[in-house]
C-alpha cells in the first residue's frame, strides 16, 4: 500500500523545515497542505489553544487532525512532536546510502520529524487506498523538547477521546516503549547579603559560597548524578548556575536550575527534597557579622509522572502484533527520558511509543536509518488497518 520513495521524500521535506520549540507553525502548515492534497478536508483539522498556557512565546498550539472512520470501531490516535532542539538549526538533510544525515555540522531533526512524516504517510496511504479504518486522530504536539508542553495541555475531548494511543518518538522499530521515568524541574534562588569584598567582607553573606557548600554536601550525600540508595534509583543534575556582578562585591544572588528523575515517585520526592533541605540548612549556617543568615527560595515543577503499562494492556498487544507482522520481534522497554506518552497516559489514553529510525539524537552525529523509518511507517499502517478490521 505504501510508496517507499514518496515516504522518504516526505521525510526529507519535513526535515528541511526549521521548527524549534515555540516555532512549529510552519511544520503544521506543511502537514495541513499535504493532507488536503491527499483528500483530507480542512474541517478535520484545527489548532488547539495549548500555546496560551505554555510559558514563553509559542506561535501555535497542537495541530489536531480527526479522520473519520469507514467502519464502526473505537477511535485510535497516533502522535508525534513537531519541535526540534536548537542544535538542529540550519540542518541540510541529505540521503547517503541507507541513512539521512545533515550536510552541516548540526543536529538533523529526526527527533521527531520521523513522526511527522510517518503520520502524513499514514493518512495519505489510508485515504488513497480506501483501506477500512476506524476513526483516527493525528496529534502533532508542540514544545515537547522543553517540557512536554503540548501533551501536558492537550485535552482528551479535543482529541475525540481515543481508546488507544501510539506515539512515535523512538529509534528501533522492534522496541516498544511501555514505560518512562518521572521528573521534577526545580529552581533555587540563593539570597546572600551584599558587602564590599575588600573593605568589609564579613558584613556580607556570599550566595556563591552557600551554593558551593550545598552542592558539595549534596554530592557527599549521594544525591548528585546517578543515584542509588537502598535499592532505589534516580538521577539529579544542576544544569544552570549563574550570579554575581563584580569581583569586589560579596555575591548576594545566585540562580540555580536543575532536575530530579526517578521511576519511583516516592524516591523522586526524596531526591528533590534533599536539594531543598540541604540548601536551606547551608544558607542558615552562613551568617554575617550581625548574625544575619542567607536565605533561599525553592520552587519545583512536577514536570511529568512516571508510568509503566502492564504487558497485558490492549495497546501493547496491538502494537506487538503490528511489529510481528513485518517480521520483527517486539521488545518491551522502559526508558529514562520523558515522552509525550507520560502525559497521554496520565490523561487516561493508554499510549505506547513506537520507533521509526531516529538515532544519536541531540548531537551533530544524528541520523535516520531509512529502512527503520519505513518499518516504522508500516507498523503504524498495520495498527490502523488491523483496527479497521
Amino acid at each position: 500500500m505504501m510508496n517507499d520513495k514518496r515516504a522518504v521524500k516526505t521525510l526529507l521535506d519535513m526535515l528541511s523545515i526549521e521548527g524549534q520549540s515555540g516555532r512549529e507553525k510552519a511544520v503544521a502548515l506543511k502537514v495541513k497542505q499535504r493532507l488536503i492534497e491527499a483528500g483530507c478536508k480542512a474541517a478535520w483539522m484545527r489548532f488547539d489553544q495549548a500555546h496560551e498556557k505554555i510559558p514563553g512565546d509559542f506561535e501555535c498550539g497542537n495541530f489536531i487532525v480527526k479522520i473519520p472512520g469507514t467502519v464502526k470501531a473505537p477511535r485510535i490516535m497516533f502522535s508525534g512532536h513537531m519541535d526540534t532542539v536548537p542544535l538542529c538549526k540550519g540542518a541540510q538533510p541529505t540521503l547517503r546510502g541507507n541513512r539521512i544525515i545533515s550536510k552541516t555540522k548540526t543536529g538533523l531533526g529526526g527527533d521527531n520529524r520521523v513522526a511527522v512524516a510517518a503520520l502524513v504517510i499514514l493518512a495519505e496511504t489510508l485515504i488513497k487506498s480506501n483501506v477500512p479504518r476506524p476513526p483516527i486522530t493525528l496529534l502533532f504536539t508542540v514544545g515537547e523538547e522543553v517540557g512536554l508542553w503540548g501533551a501536558r495541555f492537550a485535552k482528551p475531548a479535543d482529541l475525540g477521546n481515543p481508546a488507544l494511543g501510539f506515539n512515535i518518538d523512538s529509534s528501533t522499530p522492534s522496541d516498544l516503549v511501555v514505560g518512562a521515568i518521572g521528573a521534577h524541574r526545580w529552581e533555587i534562588e540563593v539570597l546572600g547579603i551584599s558587602a564590599h569584598a575588600g573593605v568589609h567582607p564579613d558584613h556580607g553573606v556570599s550566595s556563591a559560597l552557600i551554593a558551593a557548600e550545598a552542592i558539595a554536601d549534596i554530592k557527599k550525600q549521594g544525591y548528585f548524578g546517578r543515584i542509588r540508595k537502598n535499592g532505589k534509583k534516580g538521577t539529579a543534575n544542576i544544569g544552570v548556575l549563574k550570579g554575581g556582578e563584580a569581583t569586589n562585591q560579596v555575591t548576594d544572588h545566585v540562580y540555580i536550575k536543575g532536575e530530579s528523575r526517578s521511576h519511583d515517585p516516592i524516591f523522586l520526592e526524596e531526591i528533590t527534597n534533599a536539594y531543598k533541605k540541604t540548601f536551606e540548612r547551608i544558607a542558615k549556617r552562613n551568617k554575617n557579622h550581625k548574625k544575619k543568615p542567607g536565605k533561599i527560595k525553592f520552587s519545583v515543577d512536577k514536570d511529568y509522572d512516571a508510568f509503566k503499562l502492564a504487558a497485558s494492556d490492549p495497546v501493547i498487544k496491538v502494537a506487538k502484533k503490528a511489529v510481528t507482522a513485518i517480521g520483527l520481534k517486539p521488545k518491551l522497554k522502559v526508558v529514562d527520558g520523558g515522552l509525550d506518552a507520560n502525559y497521554l497516559n496520565a490523561k487516561g489514553i493508554p499510549t505506547v511509543t513506537l520507533g521509526a529510525g531516529q538515532h544519536n539524537i541531540h548531537t551533530i552525529d544524528e541520523y535516520v536509518d531509512v529502512k527503520e523509518f519505513l518499518q516504522g511507517c508500516r507498523i503504524a499502517l498495520n495498527i490502523a488497518s488491523a483496527a479497521g478490521q
